[in-house]
């Protein structure tokens, strides 16, 4: 029996199940197969495998990387090309786009990296189509544009976001607050800090005995459901901002296009007349954290066309320092820090100091 036929399987019997306390059980040792069963399919068992499609894995460059996600023929190619002046392939068939093809614009001093990528079809998590690849190219990016077309958006966005999630990408979501560590032994050792609406001691030991964890200590610090647990184990999934571009607006009335701008995560545009693009790039400066910092040469005026751009979470001197070279930390003695994130102007700190988009640096070495 193959892999795709298992999952076939499991997947009709969860959609039988009805959904009560007396099954969650049964679903969460389901749900647990069926994401084994998944990963396998991602990574295949034994040897090499099949060599990876010509042309796929494209080198990361500047700050920040965006991946275009969507079926064919929605406009990801005319969005590169009029979003970056570069040439991708741009036909009225299906599947112009067969590889990757790489972009990169600059806004507001960072260099911001788009990869087209080929449109998925029904199935892409199940190897059908190119769609593997693609998936695996969408997994490394810090943000991916799902491109939909305006006329038939809402059957194609759920198909999307069901072949990622099989993917383990989980858009617009943060991981979940769960404590998992594996012991040698001591049992499974549960304990929830809040009240729990699906997880019990029960539910956690059967998921995790599918797993044939038999000692750990996981600790659920929200209400979380089985899906979240499993996520937790398995431990390689990532979770990318995403943003809905919905393509050619030429195409529909005005009042439907103010039904569109509520809806969240959304931006609306012509990928073909170029409305929105100035929308659609705040919004993506927006979803990707990326702090700027301008640097100043003793006795000079600060530099600001060339700021050194960090990403989220690691903007401290010492990651800034890191960015440009290795050997500065070494070196270093204190830096002088002008912006919002010093009390006063300039502020002398270490190397632990924060730093705020937009401040100005300026390193003293020993």
């Amino acid at each position: 029996m193959s892999l795709l036929q298992k999952i076939a399987e499991i997947e009709n019997e969860m959609a039988r199940t009805q959904k009560n306390k007396a099954t969650a059980h049964h679903l969460g040792l389901l749900k647990a197969r069926l994401a084994k069963l998944r990963r396998e399919l991602i990574t295949p068992k034994g040897g090499s495998g099949g060599g990876t499609g010509e042309g796929f894995d494209v080198a990361k460059t500047g700050d920040a990387r965006i991946g275009f996600v969507g079926f064919p023929s929605v406009g990801k190619s005319t969005l590169l090309s009029n979003l970056a002046g570069v040439y991708s392939e741009v036909a009225a068939y299906e599947f112009t786009t067969l590889t990757t093809v790489p972009g990169v614009i600059r806004y507001k001093g960072a260099k911001i990296q788009l990869l087209d990528l080929p449109g998925i079809i029904e199935g892409a998590k199940d190897g059908k189509g190119r769609g593997r690849q693609v998936i695996a190219v969408a997994r490394t990016c810090n943000l991916i544009l799902i491109v939909l077309d305006v006329l038939k958006p809402l059957g194609h966005k759920k198909l999307i976001e069901h072949e990622l999630e099989g993917f383990g990408i989980r858009l617009n979501k943060s991981p979940p607050n769960i404590g998992f560590k594996k012991k040698d032994k001591g049992g499974i050792n549960f304990t929830a800090t809040c009240a729990q609406s699906e997880l019990d001691g029960d539910t956690v030991k059967s998921i995790l005995s599918e797993y044939k964890i038999h000692n750990a200590d996981v600790t659920l610090r929200c209400d979380a459901t089985a899906d979240d647990l499993i996520d937790v184990v398995e431990g390689n999934r990532v979770y990318i901002p995403c943003i809905y571009v919905l393509n050619k607006i030429d195409q529909i009335s005005v009042e439907e296009l103010d039904i569109i701008y509520k809806v969240p995560h959304c931006v609306p545009i012509s990928a073909h007349h170029r409305w929105n693009f100035d929308d659609l790039l705040e919004k993506i400066w927006d979803y990707l954290h990326l702090v700027r910092i301008y640097t100043k040469p003793k006795g000079q005026l600060p530099d600001y066309t060339a700021p050194v751009v960090l990403p989220d979470g690691r903007t401290t001197v010492e990651d800034f320092c890191m960015k440009i070279h290795k050997n500065l930390i070494k070196e270093f003695k204190h830096a002088l820090v002008w912006g919002s994130s010093v009390k006063h102007n300039p502020q002398k700190v270490g190397r632990e100091h924060t730093l705020d988009d937009e401040d100005v640096i300026q390193l003293v070495k020993k």
